[in-house]
């Protein structure tokens, strides 16, 4: 008899914890899911940290996924929330486009979807608001840093990623400044070479392997994320010509902080994810309430240098 109680009230607890997930809470905190693009890179990490501490100041749980840049693997994470009925869904798109099946999925359950970082551009899709740096901006930033790396004339290669809004933006930013500089002081800087880079250190490094084959008198090169960026300059370093190519970065990581500290880095056009995934539960937990809020918050860039990284408390030995 009391082997069958035992069995009795384990069948009820997981009845329990089997209703406590269908409602999407953990306890009696509503939860948010956040599908990131990859969990190796620690800029998604940060905006994990920075949504889990705001969402605990307003009673939300976070549950925290990677697509690890399979937007189908991304999907199945989205319907796992949908069936799990969270409160909300945060993505970071690995396709900007493709995720757009789910999202309408994720609308169609009546749950709201939220993008950090990368906005998705599907049609039809509805994302209440997307929350992200500047990225055009902080593309012309970086092309700014790269005129002044270059004195204002040389040739660039772009590593590239345009599977992502985010990274569209930025190479466009980039662009449109090198364009105007042209126009308006004269600049003469041409993109010889824009390459995929994957977004990863390994992929950056070998299609700067491969431009630097094609274009040896390469003068710079514009990663555009901080992974790239140092997968670009150990194929630099490899091919001996650290410090001969300016590399602009973005992002700023720490790793990349210190490599602009080396000099083998001219500079980085930060992003601030921590703060990007603050923001991100703030219109959640307004929306939720039944307010309005903005379609697009957007966050400017800033520009760091080796004389930053000089004075970075971060960076002391």
């Amino acid at each position: 008899m009391k082997k069958a109680k035992s069995v009795m009230v384990i069948v009820a607890v997981i009845a329990v914890c089997l209703m406590v997930q269908s409602c999407g809470k953990t306890g009696d905190k509503p939860v948010i899911g956040l599908s990131v693009l990859s969990e190796t890179n620690p800029f998604f990490g940060e905006i994990a940290d920075g949504m889990k501490k705001e969402a605990a100041k307003h009673g939300y749980d976070v549950v925290v996924v990677s697509g690890d840049f399979d937007v189908d693997k991304q999907k199945n994470q989205v319907s796992d929330f949908i069936v799990q009925k969270v409160a909300a869904i945060v993505l970071c798109p690995c396709d900007s486009k493709s995720i757009g099946t789910s999202i309408k999925k994720a609308n169609e359950a009546g749950i709201p979807v939220f993008t950090a970082d990368i906005a998705c551009i599907a049609e039809d899709a509805k994302v209440v608001s997307h929350i992200a740096t500047d990225n055009y901006g902080g593309g012309r930033m970086a092309a700014k840093a790269m005129i002044e790396a270059l004195g204002g004339t040389g040739k660039i290669a772009i590593l590239d990623h345009p599977e992502v809004e985010s990274v569209i933006q930025r190479t466009k930013g980039f662009k449109d400044e090198l364009a105007q500089a042209a126009k308006e002081k004269g600049v003469k800087i041409d993109v010889v070479a824009q390459l995929p880079s994957g977004g990863t250190e390994e992929k950056g490094f070998s299609a700067t392997e491969d431009v630097l084959q094609r274009h040896p008198d390469l003068d710079g090169i514009f990663a555009i994320n901080d992974p790239s960026a140092m997968g670009s300059v150990q194929a630099i370093e490899r091919a001996g010509k650290t410090g001969k190519i300016k590399v602009v970065g973005f992002d700023g990581q720490l790793i990349a902080l210190h490599a602009i500290k080396d000099g083998k880095i001219y500079a980085d056009a930060i992003q601030y994810p921590k703060l990007i995934g603050a923001k991100t539960v703030q219109p959640i937990v307004s929306y939720v309430a039944g307010e309005q809020v903005p379609s697009e918050i957007l966050i400017p860039t800033g520009l760091y240098r080796q004389e930053d990284a000089k004075k970075d408390p971060r960076l002391k030995k």
